[in-house]
């Protein structure tokens, strides 16, 4: 059950954050470290712009893991249950465009969205407009670009 602190994560999602998380711990800010003193290491106390940018990326980086530490920490992953046919988060949705694409999408959190790699989240204006869709609804879709309608052909 949700609490209201939680994160609810697809099992893909959490994995990706996680394995993010890992490669920021053991692998850039570790890099960023050892570059940082190497070039401290060579200063002669004037200006250095590399040193500064390097700074604050790491800075960056420390910033983005205790982001993720925070998000994990709440994650809670949601279990795939048996499709009622109602979009839900989780849901894997197939959707034909007014202009005839077919695109499928699965419906995730806004933490783990990724359009490029086939999720959207539930705050877009697809996402809300698909929760709570069946199949054959056809959702109205207000963008920036105009309006689209969409027609739910799969609900998995």
């Amino acid at each position: 059950m949700a609490t209201v602190n939680s994160v609810r994560l697809t099992a893909e999602g959490k994995a990706r954050l996680e394995e993010e998380h890992r490669t920021l711990v053991q692998v850039r800010l570790p890099t960023l470290t050892g570059r940082i003193r190497e070039i401290a290491a060579f200063e002669d106390g004037t200006d250095n712009n590399e040193s500064e940018e390097l700074k604050e990326e790491r800075a960056q980086v420390e910033a983005r893991i205790e982001e993720l530490e925070r998000l994990l920490a709440r994650a809670e992953v949601i279990e795939p249950t048996q499709s009622d046919g109602v979009v839900q988060l989780g849901s894997r949705v197939t959707l034909r465009a007014d202009d005839g694409e077919v695109e499928t999408w699965t419906v995730v959190a806004p933490v783990e969205a990724n359009a490029h790699g086939g999720s959207i989240s539930t705050d877009s204006p697809v996402g809300r407009a698909l929760l709570g869709c069946r199949l054959g609804d056809t959702p109205t879709v207000t963008t920036p670009g105009g309006t689209i309608v969409y027609t739910v052909l799969e609900v998995a």
